[in-house]
């Protein structure tokens, strides 16, 4: 029984107000004390409600008593139950006038705007009435009651609202007249608004009014077609802080609304896929094809792609090999959506993606796919192809090809110079993925090489499009490490392609990965090749990178992810400029002028950029080599006349503030000099770096320092007050490397002509036992040092050598 909405009923008062005419005893069950509706009598005449009299005789047969009248409690023979037909009728008749009383009062009420105590005992009574028979929801229809509950729903009174949502899910249970009018006008859109409210008993009332009204087909595109209403419905559905019957209400409602295509396109853009999916899997042919066509249009996100390759993606690829041209763009469409996650692309792989795209992209004539669906294929290749898979292994056709094969790379190469700037881009792209893998880029590079590719790549760097320029470069760099002399022979010989990737590299917005690819492609080229510098010298790109160093420095150009690879490249460039200053005044000029030696000191101390430090290091030991050549040696003026004659007049001048490595005026600007730069310190903080490339470089800048051209007793004092001498013997000591020993047993042997030294040393054991071991297993020349350095140690004597030269 419903209950009054303000409590202030009592049950019988409650009871009493549902009806205008008295209510006779006869029609009340006297266990129950409501009015029958299907009234009895039992073997001694007394009446009451069905329901009510055979549980009372369940509750006798339980307990093991017979079975008595409730009211006399004397024992009945029988427990027959006779219809009492007439009283029934009675009752229905005597409730049928009062319904119809009390709907008319309901009514009023509801139309004049009466108080919130009788608008809610007006919706108590109807929700009553309704809750009694379908009948009565007819009734309700008819008195045109509904349109007015309806209209409840603004009311500024939320007990109100909140009634009235509860009647009107009553009344539309199980009747699709009374839905059709409770969706009427803007009513839903009203409804859908309760779902934002913060008040948790209007949520859920309204989604459990929308979703009655879901269950009428009719009315699932009205409640799709208001705004926000399915995003809102799959938000409750997936929300684990609502109440739990409001979750499954809003999930049954969008399961009700799927009957729609427009809802479901609606439910996958906003994230619930699973309908789409289905309808794809199973629906129609055309609606297959139709929901295809709208994944294909879908922005998903990563979960999501990979929810749909597994879901769906053979599907797709079966529909990309044998569907029609029109279902077959519409898949690719999608492919191209999904495969641009790595892992939903490396799904796809499996689901064997690959052999028709490649295909696809290489059939020609008759059956050939029209251009925008083979741009569509590279693309999705591209993505396939960035995943990282393992593509060796993965066969294309009968003949076990695969995407690193020759001929596949062959064609490749041949459809790159041969379609239009989108094709080229991916396919470029496809190039770019394959060659980021140790794995497969030998391959790649044996291709371009036996087709002759080089100068046709090289030149889409001046490409007009941004994108195929980008791709370009970064396929060369991939490269550059196995084809680094082809690559700088092409770009020394051909037209602007060297002075494009510089106009790149001087671009002012920011670090890009276009910058990072280009310099890092120019890094990668020989050293050794002077003419390729001179052409860089040319070009200006030694002034660009330069600046772009210093701007990186003062922290002028923002960082970003790209600017350590990015800072690598501009210092290795500038350290070509290093290799060439041996008789080279315009060089010596430049170095002067950027202070390479002062630049090359400071970055040896960015401790978190090993490449930075060993190529500053190297590039410290080629400036340092041509110290002993610019050091100002001064000249002793002539002796007087009077000095001939008298000899004791003749005492030379003490010349102060020379160089005590080079016995000249050195600087670090003008003569490279490292002592004068204070670089020495720094770079003996380097022989203890755990990147053995790192120490290798420092400790060959530092080795300049003991050269036979300086003052090596005095390179040595300068070591030793740098607190040098001792991790070059760990150096020795740890013999990590075959080139760190040879470099460590030079180094060393020079340290131990100092007598001094070399007592000291004497006793240590590990030094000896490093030297012995290196004068046994070194090459020949580490063999002779290394005896050398042990006669300085009294561990050989000292008489001709052992070793006769080779060819002596």
């Amino acid at each position: 029984m419903a209950e009054s909405w303000d409590g202030g009923h009592s049950d019988d008062s409650f009871r009493d107000s549902l009806y205008t005419e008295p209510i006779y005893e006869a029609f009340l069950c006297p266990l129950t004390r409501q009015v029958m509706r299907d009234p009895v009598s039992i073997e001694n005449g007394q009446t009451f409600e069905r329901d009510a009299i055979e549980k009372w005789f369940e509750e006798c047969r339980d307990s093991g008593r017979r079975p008595t009248c409730p009211l006399t409690h004397k024992e009945l023979k029988s427990t027959d139950l006779n219809p009492s037909i007439a009283l029934r009728n009675t009752i229905e008749e005597w409730t049928k006038r009062n319904e119809a009383v009390q709907l008319d009062k309901a009514c009023r009420t509801l139309s004049l705007g009466n108080s919130e105590i009788d608008v809610l005992q007006s919706l108590n009574y109807i929700t009553h009435i309704c809750q009694k028979s379908r009948y009565n929801k007819h009734a309700v229809h008819n008195a045109e009651l509904v349109p007015m509950i309806s209209s409840m729903l603004k009311s500024g009174n939320r007990k109100v609202r909140l009634k009235a949502l509860e009647t009107l899910c009553i009344i539309a249970e199980g009747d699709d007249d009374n839905k059709e009018v409770i969706a009427a006008g803007d009513n839903i859109r009203t409804i859908v608004k309760f779902l934002s409210h913060e008040h948790s008993q209007e949520r859920e009332e309204a989604v459990s009014l929308l979703y009655e009204l879901s269950k009428s087909e009719s009315l699932c595109e009205k409640i799709g077609g208001v705004s926000g209403a399915i995003l809102i419905l799959v938000g409750m559905a997936s929300s684990k802080s609502a109440n739990i019957l409001t979750v499954e209400r809003a999930d049954k409602t969008l399961e009700n609304l799927e009957k729609c295509e427009n809802n479901v396109r609606q439910m996958a853009e906003n994230g619930r896929l699973q309908p789409l999916l289905t309808l794809l899997l199973k629906g129609s042919p055309e609606t297959r094809l139709s929901m295809v066509s709208y994944l294909g249009e879908l922005v998903l996100s990563n979960d999501v792609k990979v929810f749909v390759a597994q879901t769906a993606g053979s599907v797709l690829v079966d529909v990309m090999k044998s569907g029609s041209n029109l279902a077959r763009e519409a898949a690719l469409k999608s492919l191209n959506q999904i495969s641009s996650y790595e892992t939903s692309a490396k799904i796809l792989i499996h689901a064997g993606i690959l052999p028709p795209l490649v295909k696809y992209l290489f059939t020609v004539g008759v059956n050939q796919l029209p251009m925008r669906m083979k741009e569509v294929s590279a693309t999705i290749l591209a993505n396939v192809v960035s995943s990282g898979a393992n593509f060796e292994s993965i066969p294309l056709d009968q003949d076990r090809r695969t995407l690193v094969s020759e001929d596949i790379v062959h064609n490749l190469l041949h459809l790159i110079n041969n379609t239009g700037p989108a094709i080229e881009c991916k396919l470029l792209q496809v190039l770019v993925g394959l060659t980021s893998s140790a794995t497969t880029v030998v391959n790649i590079v044996a291709a371009i090489k036996s087709s002759g590719a080089t100068i046709s790549l090289i030149q889409f760097v001046e490409a007009p499009q941004k994108d195929v320029r980008m791709a370009s470069i970064k396929l060369l760099q991939n490269i550059s490490p196995y084809m680094c002399q082809e690559l700088a022979d092409a770009l020394r010989s051909t037209g602007g392609q060297l002075s494009s990737l510089i106009n790149v590299i001087a671009e002012d917005n920011g670090i890009s990965e276009e910058q990072a690819a280009a310099i890092g492609l120019l890094a990668d080229l020989p050293e050794s090749d002077t003419g390729l510098t001179r052409r860089l010298l040319e070009e200006g790109a030694f002034k660009i990178a330069f600046s772009k160093v210093v701007s990186i420095r003062q922290g002028i150009t923002r960082g970003g992810r790209f600017v350590t690879r990015f800072l690598e490249g501009l210092v290795r460039v500038l350290s070509r400029l290093t290799y060439i200053l041996e008789g080279e005044p315009e060089v010596i000029a430049l170095a002067r002028e950027y202070s390479l030696a002062s630049l090359f000191t400071d970055l040896l101390q960015m401790n978190e950029l090993d490449k930075v430090q060993r190529v500053s290091a190297l590039s410290l030991q080629n400036l340092s080599k041509q110290s002993k050549h610019l050091t100002q040696v001064p000249v002793a003026p002539e002796p007087r006349f009077f000095c001939s004659i008298f000899p004791c007049l003749g005492k030379q001048p003490v010349i102060t503030g020379l160089c005590r490595v080079h016995h000249g005026f050195c600087s670090i600007k003008h003569s490279f000099c490292l002592l004068e730069g204070k670089a020495v310190e720094k770079l003996v903080a380097c022989l203890d770096h755990t990147n053995e490339k790192v120490v290798e470089a420092a400790l060959a800048a530092l080795c300049t320092l003991l050269d036979d051209d300086v003052d090596i007793d005095q390179g040595v004092s300068v070591l030793d007050e740098a607190d040098g001498i001792k991790p070059i013997l760990d150096i020795l000591r740890d013999n990590r490397t075959e080139i760190l020993r040879q470099k460590a047993v030079w180094a060393v042997e020079r340290i131990l002509r100092n007598d001094d030294i070399a007592n000291e040393i004497a006793g240590d054991q590990n030094v000896g036992t490093a030297l012995v071991e290196a004068f046994r297993h070194g090459d020949y020349r580490t063999r002779q040092i290394a005896e050398r350095a042990l006669k300085h140690v009294d561990k050989l004597p000292n008489f001709s050598g052992i070793f006769t030269k080779k060819g002596g």
